[in-house]
């Protein structure tokens, strides 16, 4: 365990002195800036899109990471290394995915609560809005682990990538951005429900695709 400790550190650690961390806030406020003038100011329309956009925005930002998870470290050799320590794919793949929400999620949550204030989301709207993408975040990150892996050693990995995640990615979308006009909080708990499932799948699918790839 001591191993993979380390290695989570190691990776949050690189994504947060790189800069690849923050690329992912850059964009998003750069959409949700963007966006007011694009449609005009007129704050209820802001106030009825803002929520699907500020999603919308979300998920385009987990693209951007993608050719960063997995690819470096299969060239440099270092997951041919932690297997000879003894560590499995799937463990090996479920520290990428806590390392990835570590320097995705949290950064991600700032950048919504400063980008809701262009929409005008205040109040009980933006604390929806900033649970929804709690809840969901674990499951992006988890997703773009496992698209990563997938696609790792294929040419035009990125553009795949994106093929590949943003249709895995719509029932969080529709569950999500749903939620901001859902007064039971039912559309809360399904996708709190898509995000274990996915959260729940990742090691084992991004395991066996960094198997195949070593192999």
């Amino acid at each position: 365990m001591s191993t993979l400790h380390i290695l989570i550190g190691r990776d949050v650690r690189q994504s947060y002195a790189s800069g690849g961390t923050w690329l992912p806030v850059i964009f998003y406020l750069s959409a949700a800036t963007l966006f007011p003038f694009a449609v005009g100011p007129d704050p209820d329309l802001l106030l009825q899109t803002g929520g699907g956009i500020l999603w919308i925005a979300a998920l385009l930002a987990t693209l951007l990471p993608l050719d960063r998870l997995i690819q470096p470290d299969l060239d440099n050799g270092l997951y041919d290394q932690l297997i000879v320590r003894g560590l499995t794919d799937e463990l090996i793949a479920f520290a990428r995915l806590i390392s990835h929400w570590l320097s995705f999620g949290p950064p991600l949550l700032l950048a919504a609560f400063l980008a809701s204030g262009l929409m005008g989301l205040e109040g009980a709207p933006l604390i929806i809005l900033l649970a929804s993408l709690a809840i969901a975040t674990p499951a992006l990150a988890g997703l773009a682990v496992m698209i990563a892996a997938l696609t790792a050693g294929l040419k035009g990995a990125g553009a795949l990538g994106g093929l590949l995640l943003i249709p895995l990615a719509i029932p969080l979308l529709i569950f999500g951005a749903g939620s901001l006009s859902d007064a039971s909080g039912s559309a809360l708990l399904f996708l709190g429900a898509v995000s274990l499932l996915l959260v729940a799948i990742t090691p084992f699918a991004a395991g066996a695709a960094l198997r195949a790839v070593r192999e």
